[in-house]
């Protein structure tokens, strides 16, 4: 009996233990995009996106799906660092569901003082790939 009880006790704790790791990891990796961005490494921010087809990014302009596809949306979309500008994410939220994935609720500023500056609200979905946090899905707005 004290052995049931023990484990009733002690199987939420490594549960919690293991939400907190994974949501310090995804914060980590959405701190590590925006040092990339700010240095100007399209390419290395999108080392975060899962490299497949089955990626899907969700602007005002519609559905664009896969990796490439992705990546040369953001490069078309900013050409050079005066578009990209300084960028700031305020995570409002991280839901981990199931331990393999993860929604993510949060703002996003660009600082751009000869273009001007933009922003607005990101929901990623993201997913534990190769013990790896990726983002599979990105509505931008």
């Amino acid at each position: 009996m004290k052995t049931l009880l023990y484990l009733l006790l002690f199987i939420p704790s490594l549960l919690f233990a293991q939400t907190n790791k994974d949501e310090n990891e995804i914060k980590s990796v959405l701190q590590t995009q925006i040092k990339l961005w700010n240095k100007g490494d399209i390419e290395g921010f999108m080392e975060y996106y899962e490299k497949s087809p089955n990626l899907k990014f969700i602007g005002k302009s519609g559905v664009v799906s896969g990796w490439e596809a992705t990546l040369q949306r953001y490069l078309k979309s900013y050409p050079n660092r005066e578009t990209m500008g300084t960028l700031d994410f305020d995570i409002q939220e991280v839901d981990i569901t199931a331990g393999k994935t993860a929604w993510i609720l949060g703002r996003w500023h660009l600082t751009r003082p000869t273009v001007g500056d933009v922003g607005g609200y990101f929901t990623l979905l993201m997913k534990k790939v190769k013990g790896k946090w990726l983002v599979v899905r990105d509505h931008t707005s």
